[in-house]
């Protein structure tokens, strides 16, 4: 219980539900966000920052989590080259922010796909049934790509979907630590592979010129991905999730596209026809499907 003791109805005290609902309302807002700096910075160098300003000067005051320093790498470069990495080049003019949100959210798919593989573990009837629905509603968006959103964008943040189902992977054997250290310090191990591959594959020229157009608003994106959606957003996820049980807090994830898709409409003019609908409620379905069927089902078995 939170010093405010009231539980909320998802079984979240209400302090906690709205710490949750913080951390979507920034992940979800935050594919606006990406856009606006995007204007200014190539996106590996923007990358690059974002994990700098994560690392440093936090680390200096938090002492490192008690894993081992290649799991701190390993979820740094999954995390800062395999998602952010990518999403950010797909979301460099290859796909609507929206879409973006929506795409990247195909990680709780491969998480299980991972887990079948190195773990070992089965797919269920139910499991097989949301991957088929996921996997519609991505066809749909590649069927439908053309305009702001290309193939290319759409297999880009699938690749960052990946990047981010293998740091999950990696983060979910980090039992017990501070979750805001662990983030900080797996941050340093971003930067250099980010650093070198903004200098071979921008160029130094680009990189400059992403200086020295950036303005205030483009700084302010730069800070609020580090700070925000980072150390705010992950610290604090990684913190609700050590205190309740995953299929409490992972179903209010489902909420981080729909914020995505209204911010870009409201904020960007976004489009929303009616396929891009019908494929955000067959991804959200599958996603829904796979993360609460579990609680439905043990809420019924007595009965059964």
């Amino acid at each position: 219980m939170t010093r405010l003791g009231v539980k909320s109805p998802a079984g979240l005290t209400l302090g906690h539900a709205l710490l949750a609902l913080a951390v979507v309302i920034v992940w979800g807002t935050n594919f606006v966000v990406i856009k606006l700096a995007l204007g200014h910075l190539p996106p590996l160098l923007f990358a690059t920052l974002r994990f700098t300003i994560a690392a440093v000067p936090a680390v200096f005051f938090l002492p490192r989590p008690a894993v081992p320093l290649r799991e701190l790498a390993l979820y740094g470069i999954l995390i800062g080259v395999g998602q952010f990495g990518l999403l950010f080049i797909a979301m460099n003019g290859h796909i609507a922010p929206g879409l973006a949100s929506l795409v990247v959210q195909s990680q709780v798919f491969f998480t299980i796909g991972l887990a079948m593989y190195f773990n070992g573990e089965q797919l269920r009837p139910v499991q097989a049934l949301s991957l088929a629905l996921g996997a519609l509603g991505i066809g749909m968006i590649g069927w439908h790509s053309g305009g702001a959103t290309s193939l290319g964008g759409v297999a880009l943040v699938l690749g960052a979907a990946l990047g981010w189902a293998g740091g999950n992977m990696v983060q979910r054997r980090a039992v017990g630590i501070n979750m805001l250290s662990y983030v900080v310090w797996s941050s340093l191990f971003a930067v250099p592979p980010l650093a070198l591959l903004s200098l071979y594959l921008e160029g130094w020229p680009a990189i400059a010129a992403g200086f020295a157009n950036a303005s205030a608003t483009t700084w302010a994106a730069v800070v609020w991905q580090s700070v925000g959606n980072t150390m705010f957003g992950y610290a604090a996820w990684g913190w609700l999730l050590t205190r309740h049980p995953a299929s409490t807090v992972a179903p209010l994830s489902l909420l981080v596209p729909v914020f995505g898709m209204a911010t870009a409409a409201w904020w960007l003019g976004e489009t929303l026809p009616a396929w891009k609908l019908e494929a955000a409620v067959l991804v959200l379905g599958g996603l829904a499907l796979n993360l609460l069927w579990p609680r439905f089902a043990r809420r019924f078995r007595p009965a059964v």
